[in-house]
């Protein structure tokens, strides 16, 4: 079963609005497994005109990995957080904190889901 003609066509509207769409931005920011490079990818987000419907589209999509409308995607399911590999330290490192985007009201419930 292939993607419905109207989530194609939606996308093909609010993709020409986002941020990361945008010349200088690397799209391999929202694909790295670096930290940093997903907490710039996180800052990007959070100012983009477009976050809600790139995040419903992913959750729709079951993205299976990266950045989307601000929220880290693993397997398809979104991630609250992410460390480095190895072991935890004691004290958290202040570069290994990702950036919060909070998520719109009305796709709170199919985030969770």
């Amino acid at each position: 079963m292939g993607t419905p003609l109207r989530l194609i066509e939606t996308e093909a509207i609010w993709e020409a609005d986002a941020t990361c769409r945008t010349e200088g931005v690397p799209t391999g920011l929202f694909f790295s497994e670096d930290l940093g490079d997903i907490a710039r990818a996180k800052a990007i987000c959070a100012g983009c005109p477009v976050l809600a419907p790139c995040l419903e589209s992913a959750l729709e999509r079951r993205e299976p990995w990266g950045v989307w409308g601000g929220q880290l995607f693993l397997n398809g399911k979104m991630l609250a957080t992410k460390r480095r590999r190895g072991r935890p330290p004691k004290n958290p490192r202040p570069e290994d904190q990702l950036p919060m985007v909070p998520i719109p009201a009305h796709l709170v419930e199919l985030a969770t889901a």
